[in-house]
């Protein structure tokens, strides 16, 4: 018998009997759940060190306030939960600690739930010093929550958070009827890691509540967290309830803002935001009664609209619960906004969110435009909001007059790292001085820092693979983030390559080799992806009309594909197509730049996601300085859905020549894109630019584009409401002969 059977019978013997604090030893499943059943208030769970694969606990006990039942690791950071693991806790004043969960994911809807059922709740208990990395189901539709808080008074601390690539909130307090709504949760002291956008609704970092309950207060306050590159969807903290606290976290580079989205009478305070100038980098969103943003501190935020530095909502009236409630009685006082893109009112205005904002005030502030520029903006009326005592940097023509004053104003930082004015009459405008930014150290499990990301493209060794050699053994062979270099001469690709990692396949310099593809010359199997540089692609002969690179359903999200002075010859326009994208995958980034494709069909096929919650299957396409020959499209990309929660998809496309292409009048279709920029492109003898808008506020530019024996290029409404924001001046137009 081994040694914790033992432990665990003569616990079990002497359940009956009063006994001191003990530190109960498991290292299996079994011993686990006998020692759950001996544990008494005080008692210690220990799991032995090592991996628990396929490991799902259920910790259920009464411990006291002085004595809790803890449920720890043997050694912080040794017992890892591996495969379909996961952990659900019931009763009262228990504490989890010590846990990492990695390389897997829940096999239910959550990896860790305060509750054993739907009537067992956990109540006063604690999760602390737990880590959960990448712990994703592999279909990023796939949806589940990483912490799920039940009960009422239980707390979530000096945990670390990251990597969550699939459908979910990473944690969420869950209210429903029948359970308690005042929760009195306290969410504190933790590291949310870098989640990257999940190109649908679903990806928030922390919710509390839903729209269902969400006229009744929570009380949960998050404090002294860190939000490091959470970009998953534009609600980087969504609040569906009242009562609430946010205060004193530190956001670093994270798409999205903090949302008030439902529920009144909270409170934004003395966070600090830095946006670093990324893209979509919001603040504070503000939408339903009573609410308070003040004394926050807001620095190099690129967003704009839904994703301001501060935007305050417009509002549906009589609206229903799940919708947009009039701001009413908001106060936004005390907040120093600088280098900032966008300070938005009347956000959203429309013929159905037409309740503008009403009783409010926008008091004290210090206002510093990005690049000079006044960062104000008015969708809809603003006479409900009353300005008062702010002070912005001078702008030329300022949008707001009585109430901003306009100044010349010098910052200097102090010694906290954030910028004040050195005008000592400005001293009581603007963020307190006294902020303190929470520090890494301060957060997360101490003992924990992540594994190094997936190594960048080129990060890796060169590998030199000669004329004639067996490519798909040197891809085998590879290291993530290695480069295969190929001298002149010719690669026979019998077979697809299979990618399982960031790989780069470039002809060496001055070298001209020429792949020959018989089927396809990619798939992407793993993560991470494939750049190809300085080469020929040869397929005119390829069977069938597959992609030449084809992604696996499966794949790990979050990919990247370049081809960079990459000239491709098909076998005939309408056949082979380029890139074409699983359901349940997800682009970071696809580059074209520098290459040539002629015969063949669609070069990057983006409709895969049919759903129309809104999925779509990349962030950015990015084409440059390219050329197009008798293909089928240039791009079909597709975003379905009127959610308005994510920031793509991005469409860029300049420099480039397009000849004789297109399919059924379209060489390029565009649907739901946020953000469209095509300029400085020839167009001849081929079908039209099509552009779809069908959700949230898109912005299309197409200039300085020449149409020879091409329709004009068309933008369509499809759904979507808003004001229209197309650009269409400065194309040159030769008519059809």
């Amino acid at each position: 018998m081994k040694i914790g059977s033992v432990l665990i019978l003569a616990l079990l013997a002497s359940a009956a009997t009063p006994a001191n604090a003990r530190d109960l030893l498991v290292s299996d499943p079994a011993q686990f759940r006998a020692a759950v059943k001996a544990a008494k208030p005080g008692d210690a769970i220990l799991l032995a060190d090592g991996e628990w694969r396929d490991f799902q606990a259920l910790f259920v006990g009464t411990g006291t306030a002085t004595k809790p039942i803890t449920l720890a690791a043997q050694t912080k950071g040794k017992v890892v939960l591996t495969g379909q693991s996961n952990l659900r806790l019931a009763g009262r004043h228990l504490v989890v600690s010590g846990l990492v969960f990695k390389d897997g994911a829940s096999p239910t809807a959550e990896v860790i739930s305060f509750r054993r059922n739907s009537s067992d709740l956990a109540r006063d208990s604690r999760v602390t010093e737990v880590v959960i990395d990448g712990f994703s189901k592999a279909d990023r539709r796939a949806e589940d929550i990483w912490v799920a808080l039940y009960g009422t008074g239980n707390r979530v601390d000096h945990s670390h958070f990251e990597g969550k690539t699939n459908s979910g909130v990473t944690l969420a307090v869950i209210r429903k009827a029948g359970d308690p709504l005042d929760n009195r949760h306290r969410i504190d002291h933790n590291y949310f890691g870098p989640r990257p956008p999940l190109g649908s609704n679903g990806g928030e970092t922390i919710r509390i509540g839903t729209s269902e309950e969400s006229l009744s207060d929570s009380h949960t306050l998050v404090e002294r967290n860190v939000f490091d590159r959470c970009s998953g969807e534009v609600e980087i903290v969504s609040v569906k309830s009242g009562g609430n606290i946010i205060r004193e976290n530190l956001v670093l580079a994270s798409q999205g803002a903090f949302v008030l989205r439902h529920g009144n009478g909270n409170i934004v305070e003395r966070n600090i935001f830095f946006g670093q100038g990324v893209p979509d980098t919001g603040g504070v969103r503000v939408i339903n009664r009573d609410q308070i943003v003040r004394d926050n501190y807001l620095e190099g935020l690129a967003g704009t609209s839904f994703k301001s530095a501060i935007s305050v909502m417009n509002g549906v009236p009589n609206s229903v619960i799940n919708r947009y409630h009039q701001v009413a009685n908001a106060r936004i006082e005390g907040n120093s906004i600088i280098d900032a893109a966008r300070i938005t009112f009347a956000a959203g205005a429309d013929a159905e969110r037409s309740a503008p904002p009403v009783d409010s005030r926008f008091r004290r502030n210090l206002i510093v435009g990005a690049k000079g520029q006044d960062p104000f903006r008015a969708q809809g009326a603003i006479d409900g909001i009353a300005f008062a005592d702010n002070v912005e940097a001078r702008v030329a023509t300022p949008l707001l007059g009585a109430g901003v004053e306009q100044r010349e104003v010098a910052l200097e930082r102090g010694a906290n790292g954030l910028l004040y004015p050195t005008d000592p009459a400005l001293a009581a405008i603007g963020a307190p001085r006294d902020l303190r930014p929470v520090t890494r150290d301060e957060v997360g499990a101490s003992w924990y820092r992540s594994t190094a990301p997936e190594a960048a493209f080129g990060a890796g060794v060169t590998r030199r693979v000669a004329a004639g050699a067996s490519l798909a053994a040197a891809v085998a062979g590879a290291q993530p983030g290695d480069t295969l270099t190929l001298a002149t001469g010719t690669y026979d690709i019998p077979a697809p390559l299979m990618v399982r990692h960031r790989l780069t396949i470039a002809g060496a310099k001055d070298a001209k080799p020429v792949l020959h593809i018989v089927s396809q010359l990619a798939r992407i199997v793993g993560g991470g992806g494939l750049r190809v540089e300085n080469l020929a692609i040869d397929a005119h002969a390829a069977e069938g009309a597959g992609p030449l690179i084809a992604i696996e359903a499966g794949a790990a999200p979050n990919y990247a594909i370049a081809l960079n002075g990459v000239s491709v010859r098909g076998p005939a326009k309408g056949r082979l197509t380029g890139v074409a994208m699983a359901p349940g995958t997800f682009a970071d980034d696809i580059i074209i730049a520098n290459s040539s494709f002629a015969d063949m069909g669609v070069i990057i096929d983006g409709t895969g996601e049919q759903e129309p919650k809104g999925w779509y299957p990349m962030e950015r396409l990015t084409i440059a300085d390219s050329s197009f020959a008798g293909v089928g499209m240039i791009a079909d990309l597709l975003r379905k859905g009127t959610d308005e929660s994510t920031f793509g998809p991005w469409f860029a496309m300049t420099g480039s020549n397009v000849v004789d292409s297109g399919t059924d009048g379209v060489a390029l279709r565009i649907s739901g894109a946020q953000h469209v920029r095509i300029t400085a492109n020839a167009f001849a003898k081929s079908g039209a630019i099509a552009i779809i808008h069908s959700v949230g506020a898109p912005d299309t530019r197409i200039s300085g584009n020449s149409f020879a024996a091409t329709p004009a290029p068309r933008v369509e409404e499809l759904v979507y409401k808003g004001p229209l924001r197309a650009d269409l001046s400065n194309n040159a137009m030769e008519a059809r002969p």
